[in-house]
């Protein structure tokens, strides 16, 4: 992807002037980002993913206006006789992760590539009768609205006040005090950074699709990464290394933890810190686990022809010394890293690149396409 070339998707900016100046920022609004879309899930395809047990979905209706509406929030799945008649108002099918269960989802995300995969989190799709919506609401992450079929309106600010409205099933702002409004037609597109309050209505049926990008919290990744050096240090140097203390001297205070033991429990806590290797696998395995709902179907033990694309739900990504793949990190170096970062930057490999792989690379390789995480062409 050439970051200086101007974008229709980003309503002429380059992807380098968006993330300088729109990324984390500011919304921008982009009439036509993608002309004549022709949404590659509709309504009919929508309904049949929250049918299904592997699909996370979600029902929500309104009852009333304003402060004193109703709400009710179920989830799925949902056979189509449990959700409302189409003629019936004020109602809205959420369906989270179609990009795993729909080629034509998945490759919708390419464009916005520009952005580091280890953001990506899902493409979620809703579909709304007449005056359906979620409610005025904060996100915690940067997220794209598509409008893919009918109209929406959409109010935005940059308030301060989160305070919610106490007793409902979903989070809704108790004084939402937007400061602009705009109608997506199908086409067009709203970039909103996290933290922008914002509230979406439909004017009569339709569809919307939210490219969402994850922004993982510091608390969160701690824990996650705190629990994997964990393991690591049960298997690393000094891992069964016991506390001694030959020097205590006899105490009149014992239950004071003695100064000995709390540097023994430093420099436990530093030479698990202390391998970078370590921390930046445990990372990159964390980064790049697949949804908890995901799962492979065994690929075809044979040596494929052609090329080989990795799966649309497999997630790829690399740094300087290691490719990681659906959770599980491999060490590369050399011509082989260059052509393992190439298939995750592009998501193929051409045979002729296959054909360069070391015999090792070349093994793992066949490994990922019989674990199904690969397809051969």
């Amino acid at each position: 992807m050439d970051l200086q070339q101007p974008a229709t998707l980003l309503g002429g900016l380059t992807p380098a002037q968006f993330m300088r100046r729109h990324w984390q920022k500011r919304p921008l609004l982009v009439r036509g980002a993608m002309p004549a879309f022709a949404p590659p899930v509709d309504r009919a395809r929508l309904f049949a993913l929250a049918a299904s047990e592997d699909v996370e979905s979600r029902l929500l209706e309104r009852h009333g206006q304003s402060d004193h509406a109703q709400w009710r929030l179920r989830h799925g799945p949902f056979g189509r006789k449990a959700l409302p008649r189409l003629a019936a108002p004020d109602w809205t099918l959420l369906v989270q992760g179609v990009d795993l269960h729909d080629d034509g989802v998945h490759a919708l995300m390419q464009p916005f590539r520009f952005i580091p995969d280890a953001r990506v989190d899902d493409v979620m799709i809703s579909y709304a009768t007449d005056g359906g919506g979620v409610g005025p609401h904060f996100d915690s992450y940067d997220v794209f609205l598509l409008q893919a079929a009918g109209r929406r309106r959409w109010r935005i600010g940059q308030q301060k006040d989160q305070t919610l409205l106490p007793g409902l099933p979903v989070k809704i702002l108790a004084d939402f005090r937007p400061e602009q409004e705009v109608v997506l037609d199908p086409g067009d597109m709203l970039y909103l950074p996290p933290g922008w309050a914002h509230d979406g209505v439909a004017l009569g049926e339709c569809l919307s699709y939210s490219v969402g990008f994850r922004q993982p919290r510091a608390d969160e990744l701690a824990r996650e990464l705190l629990a994997r050096l964990a393991d690591e240090v049960e298997e690393g140097e000094g891992a069964g290394q016991l506390y001694t203390d030959p020097r205590q001297s006899a105490t009149a205070a014992p239950a004071e933890i003695p100064a000995a033991m709390r540097a023994f429990a430093r420099r436990a806590l530093a030479r698990a810190l202390a391998g970078g290797h370590a921390l930046d696998m445990c990372l990159g395995e964390w980064l790049s686990e697949p949804k908890p709902n995901v799962w492979f179907a065994p690929g075809s033990p044979g040596k494929p022809a052609g090329e080989v694309v990795l799966d649309r739900r497999s997630r790829m990504l690399y740094d300087a010394g290691h490719v990681y793949l659906n959770g599980e990190a491999f060490r590369a170096s050399g011509r082989d890293a260059r052509l393992m970062r190439k298939l995750a930057d592009t998501r193929r490999l051409p045979v002729a690149d296959r054909a360069r792989l070391s015999d090792d690379a070349a093994d793992v390789l066949r490994q990922w396409l019989q674990a199904g995480w690969l397809h051969g062409t």
